[in-house]
Protein backbone atom coordinates (compact mmCIF):
# COMPACT_ATOMS: atom_id res chain seq x y z
CA UNK A 1 0.00 0.00 0.00
CA UNK A 2 0.74 3.55 -0.82
CA UNK A 3 0.35 5.44 3.13
CA UNK A 4 0.08 9.06 3.88
CA UNK A 5 1.08 10.65 7.36
CA UNK A 6 0.32 13.52 7.78
CA UNK A 7 0.97 15.86 11.17
CA UNK A 8 -1.02 19.09 12.08
CA UNK A 9 -1.80 21.77 14.19
CA UNK A 10 0.49 22.79 16.99
CA UNK A 11 4.35 21.01 17.34
CA UNK A 12 4.20 18.54 20.01
CA UNK A 13 7.12 16.10 21.81
CA UNK A 14 6.55 12.47 20.41
CA UNK A 15 5.09 13.57 17.02
CA UNK A 16 8.77 12.57 15.02
CA UNK A 17 8.26 9.42 17.41
CA UNK A 18 4.71 8.40 15.63
CA UNK A 19 6.32 9.18 11.99
CA UNK A 20 9.09 6.62 12.71
CA UNK A 21 6.91 3.99 13.76
CA UNK A 22 4.89 4.19 10.41
CA UNK A 23 7.27 4.13 8.47
CA UNK A 24 9.50 0.88 9.87
CA UNK A 25 6.17 -0.61 10.61
CA UNK A 26 4.60 -0.12 7.22
CA UNK A 27 7.94 -1.01 5.27
CA UNK A 28 9.74 -3.41 7.25
CA UNK A 29 6.49 -5.50 8.25
CA UNK A 30 3.88 -4.55 5.58
CA UNK A 31 6.24 -3.36 2.39
CA UNK A 32 4.43 -0.05 2.08
CA UNK A 33 5.59 2.83 0.92
CA UNK A 34 4.93 5.51 3.23
CA UNK A 35 4.49 9.31 2.12
CA UNK A 36 5.01 12.23 4.26
CA UNK A 37 2.73 14.89 3.53
CA UNK A 38 4.74 18.21 3.81
CA UNK A 39 2.78 21.34 6.46
CA UNK A 40 -0.19 19.46 7.25
CA UNK A 41 -3.58 19.64 5.64
CA UNK A 42 -2.06 22.91 3.86
CA UNK A 43 0.84 20.43 2.21
CA UNK A 44 -2.41 17.92 1.51
CA UNK A 45 -4.27 21.04 -0.44
CA UNK A 46 -1.40 21.91 -2.35
CA UNK A 47 -0.03 18.45 -3.23
CA UNK A 48 3.59 18.47 -1.66
CA UNK A 49 5.06 15.20 0.04
CA UNK A 50 7.92 13.34 0.04
CA UNK A 51 8.57 9.29 0.14
CA UNK A 52 9.98 8.16 3.63
CA UNK A 53 12.50 5.73 3.94
CA UNK A 54 14.01 4.11 6.85
CA UNK A 55 16.91 6.37 6.88
CA UNK A 56 14.82 9.13 6.85
CA UNK A 57 13.38 8.46 10.48
CA UNK A 58 17.22 7.42 11.88
CA UNK A 59 17.47 9.50 15.13
CA UNK A 60 13.87 10.67 14.99
CA UNK A 61 12.92 8.63 18.56
CA UNK A 62 14.51 11.35 20.74
CA UNK A 63 13.62 14.53 18.68
CA UNK A 64 11.46 16.82 18.89
CA UNK A 65 8.46 18.97 16.74
CA UNK A 66 7.70 17.44 13.65
CA UNK A 67 10.12 16.67 10.31
CA UNK A 68 6.92 17.17 8.01
CA UNK A 69 6.10 20.45 9.44
CA UNK A 70 2.95 21.96 10.36
CA UNK A 71 0.57 25.03 9.05
CA UNK A 72 -2.41 26.42 10.09
CA UNK A 73 -4.88 26.41 7.14
CA UNK A 74 -8.17 29.09 7.47
CA UNK A 75 -11.05 26.78 8.20
CA UNK A 76 -13.66 27.55 5.10
CA UNK A 77 -10.46 26.73 3.03
CA UNK A 78 -9.68 23.60 4.43
CA UNK A 79 -13.70 22.46 5.22
CA UNK A 80 -14.05 23.54 1.44
CA UNK A 81 -11.41 21.24 0.65
CA UNK A 82 -11.83 18.26 2.35
CA UNK A 83 -15.72 18.59 1.74
CA UNK A 84 -15.47 18.81 -2.28
CA UNK A 85 -12.27 17.37 -3.12
CA UNK A 86 -10.98 14.51 -0.56
CA UNK A 87 -10.84 11.58 -2.98
CA UNK A 88 -8.95 14.07 -5.90
CA UNK A 89 -6.65 14.80 -2.97
CA UNK A 90 -5.77 11.68 -2.48
CA UNK A 91 -5.05 10.01 -5.96
CA UNK A 92 -3.13 13.50 -6.67
CA UNK A 93 -0.85 12.22 -4.08
CA UNK A 94 -1.07 8.47 -4.96
CA UNK A 95 -1.97 7.49 -1.74
CA UNK A 96 -4.49 4.67 -1.12
CA UNK A 97 -5.04 5.89 2.69
CA UNK A 98 -3.86 8.71 5.13
CA UNK A 99 -2.58 8.65 8.91
CA UNK A 100 -3.75 12.35 10.57
CA UNK A 101 -1.97 13.11 13.81
CA UNK A 102 -3.26 15.83 15.59
CA UNK A 103 -5.85 17.40 17.80
CA UNK A 104 -9.35 17.74 18.07
CA UNK A 105 -8.91 20.00 14.97
CA UNK A 106 -7.25 17.73 13.18
CA UNK A 107 -9.35 14.82 13.92
CA UNK A 108 -12.32 16.77 13.10
CA UNK A 109 -10.67 17.69 9.84
CA UNK A 110 -9.83 13.66 9.29
CA UNK A 111 -13.15 12.73 10.11
CA UNK A 112 -15.13 15.16 7.27
CA UNK A 113 -12.21 13.55 4.66
CA UNK A 114 -13.40 10.23 5.92
CA UNK A 115 -16.95 11.08 5.07
CA UNK A 116 -15.88 12.14 2.10
CA UNK A 117 -14.22 9.27 0.17
CA UNK A 118 -10.53 9.63 1.45
CA UNK A 119 -9.14 6.48 3.83
CA UNK A 120 -8.06 7.66 7.20
CA UNK A 121 -6.81 6.53 10.15
CA UNK A 122 -6.17 9.19 13.09
CA UNK A 123 -3.57 9.09 15.95
CA UNK A 124 -4.71 11.97 18.49
CA UNK A 125 -1.87 14.39 19.62
CA UNK A 126 -1.98 17.05 22.03
CA UNK A 127 -0.31 18.16 25.14
CA UNK A 128 -3.27 19.81 26.64
CA UNK A 129 -4.62 15.84 26.57
CA UNK A 130 -8.22 16.94 26.17
CA UNK A 131 -9.44 14.65 23.47
CA UNK A 132 -12.56 12.13 25.15
CA UNK A 133 -11.79 9.34 23.43
CA UNK A 134 -8.34 8.37 24.67
CA UNK A 135 -6.84 8.04 28.22
CA UNK A 136 -4.18 10.08 27.19
CA UNK A 137 -2.52 11.67 24.73
CA UNK A 138 1.45 11.80 23.56
CA UNK A 139 3.27 15.22 24.66
CA UNK A 140 1.28 15.60 27.33
CA UNK A 141 3.74 13.67 29.73
CA UNK A 142 6.56 16.03 28.69
CA UNK A 143 4.62 19.44 28.90
CA UNK A 144 3.72 18.33 32.87
CA UNK A 145 7.51 17.07 33.00
CA UNK A 146 8.75 20.57 31.94
CA UNK A 147 6.20 22.80 33.57
CA UNK A 148 6.94 20.99 37.26
CA UNK A 149 10.41 21.46 36.62
CA UNK A 150 9.99 25.16 35.90
CA UNK A 151 8.08 25.44 39.41
CA UNK A 152 10.61 23.42 41.45
CA UNK A 153 13.06 25.76 40.54
CA UNK A 154 10.69 28.94 40.91
CA UNK A 155 10.53 28.02 44.52
CA UNK A 156 13.84 28.57 45.43
CA UNK A 157 14.12 31.90 43.85
CA UNK A 158 10.55 32.65 45.47
CA UNK A 159 11.58 31.98 48.87
CA UNK A 160 14.60 33.90 48.60
CA UNK A 161 12.91 36.84 48.12
CA UNK A 162 9.92 36.05 49.76
CA UNK A 163 7.69 36.69 46.90
CA UNK A 164 4.73 35.21 45.15
CA UNK A 165 5.24 33.51 41.87
CA UNK A 166 2.38 33.18 39.12
CA UNK A 167 3.33 30.52 36.61
CA UNK A 168 1.23 30.49 33.42
CA UNK A 169 1.16 27.50 31.74
CA UNK A 170 -0.52 25.85 28.58
CA UNK A 171 -4.45 25.32 28.81
CA UNK A 172 -6.87 26.85 26.59
CA UNK A 173 -10.15 25.11 27.47
CA UNK A 174 -9.12 22.65 29.90
CA UNK A 175 -6.50 22.48 32.81
CA UNK A 176 -4.64 19.35 32.98
CA UNK A 177 -1.36 20.32 32.23
CA UNK A 178 -2.00 23.29 35.08
CA UNK A 179 -3.72 20.61 37.96
CA UNK A 180 -0.74 17.96 37.25
CA UNK A 181 1.92 19.94 37.24
CA UNK A 182 1.08 22.12 40.28
CA UNK A 183 0.55 18.75 42.34
CA UNK A 184 3.70 17.31 41.13
CA UNK A 185 5.37 20.81 41.69
CA UNK A 186 3.62 21.26 45.37
CA UNK A 187 2.26 24.53 43.92
CA UNK A 188 -0.16 26.57 46.60
CA UNK A 189 -2.43 27.66 44.18
CA UNK A 190 -3.75 25.58 41.48
CA UNK A 191 -6.56 27.81 38.87
CA UNK A 192 -7.22 26.27 35.79
CA UNK A 193 -10.38 27.05 33.38
CA UNK A 194 -12.78 24.40 34.24
CA UNK A 195 -13.35 26.16 37.81
CA UNK A 196 -13.23 30.51 37.77
CA UNK A 197 -11.55 31.47 40.86
CA UNK A 198 -12.14 34.40 43.09
CA UNK A 199 -9.22 36.93 43.63
CA UNK A 200 -10.31 37.31 47.20
CA UNK A 201 -9.68 33.74 47.66
CA UNK A 202 -6.29 33.69 46.48
CA UNK A 203 -5.56 36.02 48.63
CA UNK A 204 -7.25 34.90 51.66
CA UNK A 205 -4.85 31.17 50.64
CA UNK A 206 -1.55 33.45 50.13
CA UNK A 207 -1.67 35.75 53.06
CA UNK A 208 -2.81 32.75 55.75
CA UNK A 209 0.17 31.31 54.59
CA UNK A 210 2.70 33.61 54.82
CA UNK A 211 0.96 34.08 58.23
CA UNK A 212 1.71 30.84 59.48
CA UNK A 213 5.46 31.73 58.64
CA UNK A 214 6.28 30.65 55.29
CA UNK A 215 7.94 33.30 52.94
CA UNK A 216 6.88 32.25 49.82
CA UNK A 217 4.01 31.47 47.66
CA UNK A 218 3.58 29.98 43.97
CA UNK A 219 0.04 30.11 42.08
CA UNK A 220 -0.16 27.41 39.00
CA UNK A 221 -2.67 29.46 36.46
CA UNK A 222 -3.61 27.91 33.02
CA UNK A 223 -3.51 30.28 30.12
CA UNK A 224 -7.47 29.82 29.95
CA UNK A 225 -8.51 30.70 33.85
CA UNK A 226 -10.44 32.73 34.30
CA UNK A 227 -12.39 34.55 37.22
CA UNK A 228 -15.52 34.19 38.96
CA UNK A 229 -17.54 37.19 37.34
CA UNK A 230 -17.59 40.44 39.87
CA UNK A 231 -14.61 39.25 40.95
CA UNK A 232 -11.77 40.78 39.33
CA UNK A 233 -11.80 42.87 35.97
CA UNK A 234 -10.82 40.87 32.90
CA UNK A 235 -11.23 40.31 29.37
CA UNK A 236 -10.60 37.11 27.24
CA UNK A 237 -9.04 38.33 23.82
CA UNK A 238 -11.33 37.95 20.47
CA UNK A 239 -11.00 35.10 18.27
CA UNK A 240 -8.05 34.94 15.49
CA UNK A 241 -8.85 34.11 12.01
CA UNK A 242 -8.24 30.18 12.76
CA UNK A 243 -11.10 30.70 14.92
CA UNK A 244 -8.87 30.32 18.20
CA UNK A 245 -9.49 32.36 21.11
CA UNK A 246 -6.91 34.97 22.14
CA UNK A 247 -5.53 35.57 25.71
CA UNK A 248 -4.79 38.27 27.04
CA UNK A 249 -2.41 37.13 29.47
CA UNK A 250 -3.73 35.94 32.91
CA UNK A 251 -0.50 35.54 34.60
CA UNK A 252 0.82 39.04 34.26
CA UNK A 253 -2.64 40.61 35.41
CA UNK A 254 -3.17 38.02 38.44
CA UNK A 255 0.51 38.93 39.44
CA UNK A 256 -0.32 42.51 38.99
CA UNK A 257 -3.66 41.83 41.43
CA UNK A 258 -2.13 39.99 43.91
CA UNK A 259 0.98 42.54 44.50
CA UNK A 260 -1.42 45.51 44.65
CA UNK A 261 -3.72 43.26 46.68
CA UNK A 262 -1.53 41.63 49.31
CA UNK A 263 1.10 44.91 49.14
CA UNK A 264 3.99 41.53 48.31
CA UNK A 265 6.32 41.54 45.61
CA UNK A 266 5.03 39.36 42.86
CA UNK A 267 6.21 38.09 39.61
CA UNK A 268 4.76 36.07 36.49
CA UNK A 269 6.24 33.24 34.56
CA UNK A 270 5.23 32.57 31.27
CA UNK A 271 6.28 29.01 30.16
CA UNK A 272 4.63 29.71 26.73
CA UNK A 273 6.19 27.29 23.85
CA UNK A 274 8.95 25.87 26.58
CA UNK A 275 6.61 23.50 27.23
CA UNK A 276 6.10 21.82 24.03
CA UNK A 277 9.34 22.23 22.57
CA UNK A 278 12.47 19.27 22.78
CA UNK A 279 12.78 16.13 23.59
CA UNK A 280 9.92 14.00 24.59
CA UNK A 281 10.01 12.00 27.99
CA UNK A 282 10.02 7.95 28.03
CA UNK A 283 6.61 7.72 28.47
CA UNK A 284 5.85 10.16 25.31
CA UNK A 285 8.34 8.31 23.23
CA UNK A 286 6.72 4.63 24.05
CA UNK A 287 3.07 5.79 23.47
CA UNK A 288 3.49 7.73 20.49
CA UNK A 289 5.05 4.57 18.72
CA UNK A 290 2.39 2.34 19.71
CA UNK A 291 0.06 5.05 18.18
CA UNK A 292 1.87 4.87 15.45
CA UNK A 293 2.76 1.12 15.23
CA UNK A 294 -1.30 0.43 15.83
CA UNK A 295 -2.49 3.23 12.93
CA UNK A 296 -0.86 1.33 10.60
CA UNK A 297 -2.59 -2.04 11.82
CA UNK A 298 -5.88 -0.19 11.38
CA UNK A 299 -4.88 0.79 7.70
CA UNK A 300 -4.21 -2.81 6.46
CA UNK A 301 -6.96 -3.79 8.66
CA UNK A 302 -9.70 -1.43 6.56
CA UNK A 303 -10.54 -0.07 9.72
CA UNK A 304 -11.37 3.72 8.57
CA UNK A 305 -12.64 6.53 10.15
CA UNK A 306 -11.18 5.21 13.28
CA UNK A 307 -8.82 6.77 15.54
CA UNK A 308 -6.54 5.02 18.06
CA UNK A 309 -6.72 5.53 21.57
CA UNK A 310 -4.88 4.53 24.84
CA UNK A 311 -7.76 2.76 27.17
CA UNK A 312 -5.90 1.37 30.51
CA UNK A 313 -2.94 0.08 29.36
CA UNK A 314 -4.21 -1.23 25.77
CA UNK A 315 -4.68 0.45 22.36
CA UNK A 316 -8.04 0.19 20.56
CA UNK A 317 -10.02 1.80 17.85
CA UNK A 318 -13.48 4.34 18.19
CA UNK A 319 -14.86 6.62 15.40
CA UNK A 320 -13.05 9.51 15.08
CA UNK A 321 -16.53 11.11 15.61
CA UNK A 322 -16.89 9.28 18.57
CA UNK A 323 -13.79 10.93 20.14
CA UNK A 324 -14.39 14.21 19.08
CA UNK A 325 -17.57 15.17 20.17
CA UNK A 326 -16.79 16.65 23.43
CA UNK A 327 -13.48 18.39 24.77
CA UNK A 328 -11.70 15.90 27.97
CA UNK A 329 -12.04 18.74 30.76
CA UNK A 330 -10.74 18.06 34.14
CA UNK A 331 -14.13 16.75 36.65
CA UNK A 332 -14.98 18.21 39.90
CA UNK A 333 -13.58 15.09 41.73
CA UNK A 334 -9.90 15.98 40.20
CA UNK A 335 -9.92 19.68 41.45
CA UNK A 336 -10.96 19.06 44.68
CA UNK A 337 -8.28 16.05 45.02
CA UNK A 338 -6.14 18.93 44.12
CA UNK A 339 -7.31 21.05 46.90
CA UNK A 340 -6.77 18.74 49.60
CA UNK A 341 -2.78 19.14 49.00
CA UNK A 342 -2.51 22.89 48.28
Amino acid sequence: MRIGVLTSGGDCPGLNAVIRSVVHRGIADHEDEIVGIEDGFLGLIEGRSRRLTLEDVQGLLTRGGTILGSARVPPEKLRDAVTSRAAELAAALGIDALIAVGGEGTQTAAQLLWENGLPVVGVPKTIDNDIDGTDVTFGFDTAVHVATEAIDRLKTTAESHQRVMVVELMGRHTGWITLEAGMAGGAHGILIPEKPFDIEAVCQMIEERFARGKKFAIVAVAEGAHPAPGTMNYEQGATDAFGHRRFTGIGNRLSMELEHWLGKESRPVILGHTQRGGTPTALDRVLATRFGWHAVEAVHAGDYGQMVALRGTEIHRLPIAEAVARLKTVPEYRWREAEAVL
